[in-house]
């Protein structure tokens, strides 16, 4: 149970980046919907656990180092080479917009320039990759419940100090605002977008279970745990629409309505979400090419975070504007792929991941 709870903790870490927990991206993607951004995140969290549970599954069964032996299972040798060339550098994208957005806030929350906030990320970002990918996991991992608590505490003061009106929430809920015309396509959008991001790492840990059945219920757990944080941020959210319609950083106006205190912890878990993600993503992708177990496995790591750093002075906006609109279709794909591996193992009656094929798949494209 212990190695379900971390990768269900790690697979929390890696999704819960800067946009969700400053719940920017929950108003966007469901918020907006008024009351119906509930079924909406229903939805969300079904598709979570049932994606989370087969990649982490799968990645157990044919002990994957990295996303590639995955993608070429699911996707066929053709699709899945297109599919894990794009993956592979938006991994290194998103590590990027990680590193730039540290910088940000630092900048805008604590005063420190930009440059200087994007390289001390950079420095614990290598320091933490140097370490064995167990270790990795459980210092992703060592962050969520601290996130849950704090979200709990908030999304109930504002729903206990605000007047949760159905009547109200439907006033001031502004569905032009939101990604989609209609809750069911945002939430899928949302699912599509995170499992983009999550899907590497995702298949990386799961290849450090050996049974694959803890391996299941920590993507499931995962997919849950991501789901009740979601509902806690829309429900404080919805209980004080009127006002954070036009903030920014709709969770840290919540948070300093407890307390200026209550703000800047949570500003400080922000950063923490924000290198859980980036330690993710530089590993990902730095595994991709080289075993973690290479001698030149430090070194690569080492310079994959200098250019990173550097990578990160063409602006947060600008790469936020330009890659996540992509991967929310990369995302779709792999959407399909995982279910559609699900549907032929169902037909068959037999485990997908007990056929013969999949390992001899494995042993070519590794």
């Amino acid at each position: 149970m212990k190695n379900s709870i971390n990768l269900a903790g790690a697979f929390v870490g890696i999704i819960v980046g800067a946009g969700f927990g400053s719940g920017q991206e929950v108003m966007q993607f469901f918020t907006n919907f008024g009351i119906y951004s509930i079924p909406a995140i229903v939805i969300a969290m079904i598709l979570f656990a049932f994606i989370g549970m087969q990649i982490a599954q799968l990645g157990s069964h044919i002990q994957s180092t990295s996303h590639k032996q995955i993608i070429h299972l699911i996707c066929g040798r053709y699709l899945g080479t297109v599919i894990d060339f794009i993956l592979t550098f938006f991994l290194f994208g998103v590590a990027v917009i990680m590193i730039a957005g540290a910088g940000s806030i630092g900048e805008q929350q604590f005063g420190i320039p930009s440059h200087i906030g994007a390289m001390v990320m950079t420095l614990l970002t290598i320091a933490t990759l140097l370490l064995k990918v167990e270790k990795i996991m459980s210092i992703i991992s060592s962050v969520t419940p601290f996130l849950l608590i704090i979200m709990m505490i908030i999304a109930g003061y504002s729903i206990f100090t605000n007047d949760f009106n159905l009547m109200e929430i439907e006033r001031f809920s502004i569905i032009e605002d939101a990604v989609s015309s209609n809750w069911i396509i945002g939430a899928l959008l949302y699912v599509s977008f995170n499992i983009a991001v999550g899907f590497s790492m995702l298949s990386v840990m799961g290849g450090t279970l050996k049974n694959k059945k803890e391996a299941a219920r920590g993507g499931i757990m995962g997919g849950l745990l991501l789901g009740l944080l979601l509902l806690l941020i829309n429900c404080g959210m919805l209980a004080d629409l009127e006002n954070i319609q036009d903030v920014e950083l709709p969770t840290i106006y919540l948070a300093n309505n407890i307390s200026p205190l209550f703000g800047h912890i949570l500003s400080i878990i922000l950063l923490a979400m924000i290198y859980n993600t980036c330690v993710g993503m530089l590993y990902a992708f730095t595994v991709r090419f080289i075993k973690a177990d290479s001698p030149s496995y430090k070194l690569s790591v080492t310079v994959t975070g200098i250019i990173g750093f550097i990578s990160s002075f063409i602006g947060f906006t600008t790469l936020v504007g330009t890659l996540y609109p992509i991967m929310g279709y990369i995302g779709f794909i792999l959407l399909s792929a995982v279910t559609l591996s699900w549907l032929r193992s169902t037909h068959y009656t037999y485990d997908v991941f007990e056929q013969p094929i999949s390992i001899e798949q494995t042993k070519r494209v590794s």
